[in-house]
């Protein structure tokens, strides 16, 4: 592959929108994604932001093949409640690209990404280097949080962890929320290589927290090499479902009962262990505060919109998935208890309506093993009626044939409808749904993203 500048095309005009950039820096390099640091780290020092975190910022990175999203965002907003000035750094986005950036919580402005993509560019050119979109990207939300002078930088790793654009900054806390089987073109095809992948975020002598009970040999041999201290889920810390509004937290020091939070108790705790590791202040009414306000979108992500029951996850592969059922069945169970006390207010009203059931609304990558994802989403006895598939507006979106053709191997035909775009299969599965039924919305990122632009509804929780 070729670094050079020649054929790259002209940099935005000082008056070019935040889509200009974005579709810019899509164009300059020759692939999409480029794993390696060598590129990105002259026009880092060049920016000035791989000193400034060293000197300036606290910094947790998190690694993982799941949870990453929700480990980041509790961790932020524990951080952010506590009065420190705190950046978190995230990808993908559903809506709009400034959800990448937060300050405090609140996303960057399209003028603030614009400013620092241009800083990004002239640095670039100076270097005489191409980047790859996420590079660009990443380097200027660094620079963003470097120029704001946050406290500390909660940072998600994009793809792996070595290799990673993130990986540039040094962390103090590191994070792997689980390894699993998952972009196997660039990381391999087994948990050992994966697993030293990930583990390419630690650092000598740092705390690492491992939110998974099985550890690869590769992540062991890591941490032996960096002398790292190694806080694990089911050793060192643990936490159990005391009802539906209490958990229970625990680790060598202390037992905290604390409120149930919007998002995975799994990720929480990784989460709170992070915190709890790191030099910070953040006392118990922070945290407390903290776990009742932390939101974020797509994550098991439960709503009510155009008078239909939704729940949106992000799960895209089958570790995703395999979580996404352990959270899904108690909510069907609740759901058709709710349902039930409704029928009773019905007949007594002299209604009756039909048994709910669960509508899919479904898409994936191709790229992804779509085949095992189907094979959990069907074997595990939920009602799932009807599904609703449509190809996803993405360059490796898998095709819509493509998705009935695997379909077709695990549910009857006179069950799959297919559409072209997602957007008119949002609007089927709204038309084919009664109001006491749940439309589950899964399979990417890109698939839930397209399903909220398509209802209109915020994605930014």
């Amino acid at each position: 592959m070729s670094d050079s500048l020649d054929s790259s095309p002209c940099s935005p005009k000082d008056t070019a929108s935040l889509t200009e950039w974005l579709d810019y820096m899509q164009q300059i390099h020759v692939s999409a994604i480029d794993m390696g640091l060598s590129r990105v780290l002259p026009v880092a020092e060049a920016l000035g932001v791989v000193q400034s975190a060293k000197d300036d910022a606290y910094v947790f990175t998190v690694a993982g093949t799941n949870g990453k999203g929700s480990t980041t965002a509790v961790i932020a907003q524990m951080c952010q409640t506590a009065g420190y000035k705190t950046a978190l750094y995230q990808s993908p986005h559903l809506r709009v690209f400034n959800e990448r950036v937060r300050i405090n919580g609140e996303m960057v402005s399209d003028q603030t990404l614009i400013d620092a993509f241009g800083k990004v560019e002239t640095a670039r050119l100076k270097c005489g280097l191409t980047l790859s979109f996420f590079e660009m990207t990443t380097l200027a939300a660094l620079l963003i949080f470097s120029e704001a002078d946050c406290d500390v930088w909660v940072l998600e790793i994009g793809l792996g962890g070595r290799l990673d654009v993130v990986n540039i900054i040094d962390p103090d806390i590191a994070v792997i929320t689980n390894i699993g089987i998952d972009h196997v073109d660039w990381l391999g095809d087994n948990v050992e290589d994966i697993g030293a992948e990930k583990a390419g975020i630690l650092r000598d002598d740092i705390s690492l927290i491992y939110g998974a009970e099985e550890m690869p040999n590769s992540v062991q041999q890591a941490i032996n090499q960096h002398q790292a201290k190694c806080y694990q889920v089911g050793q060192d810390f643990s936490y159990r479902v005391i009802d539906e509004t209490t958990w229970q937290y625990s680790n060598a020091a202390l037992t905290m009962q604390l409120p149930r939070p919007a998002l995975s108790l799994t990720n929480t705790a990784n989460a709170l262990s992070a915190v709890f590791t790191s030099s910070l202040t953040i006392d118990t009414h922070a945290i407390e505060q903290a776990l009742q306000a932390v939101r974020l979108a797509g994550r098991f992500d439960y709503r009510e919109s155009h008078h239909r029951h939704w729940l949106f996850d992000v799960a895209h592969n089958e570790q995703g998935v395999e979580f996404l059922l352990t959270q899904l069945l108690p909510l069907w169970q609740q759901h058709l208890a709710q349902q039930a006390t409704d029928d009773n207010f019905s007949q007594k009203n002299q209604t009756k309506r039909k048994p709910a059931s669960i509508k899919m609304l479904f898409s994936m990558l191709a790229d992804k093993d779509i085949e095992k994802v189907v094979q959990r989403l069907t074997e595990v006895g939920l009602p799932i009626s009807e599904w609703f598939i449509a190809e996803i507006d993405y360059p490796r979106a898998a095709s819509t044939e493509h998705l009935k053709g695997i379909l077709l191997n695990h549910v009857d035909s006179a069950k799959i409808h297919k559409f072209e775009r997602l957007q008119a299969a949002t609007y089927a599965v709204i038309d084919a749904s009664q109001p006491q039924d749940l439309i589950v919305v899964c399979g990417s990122f890109h698939t839930i993203g397209e399903a909220l632009v398509a209802l209109d509804v915020d994605g930014l929780r």
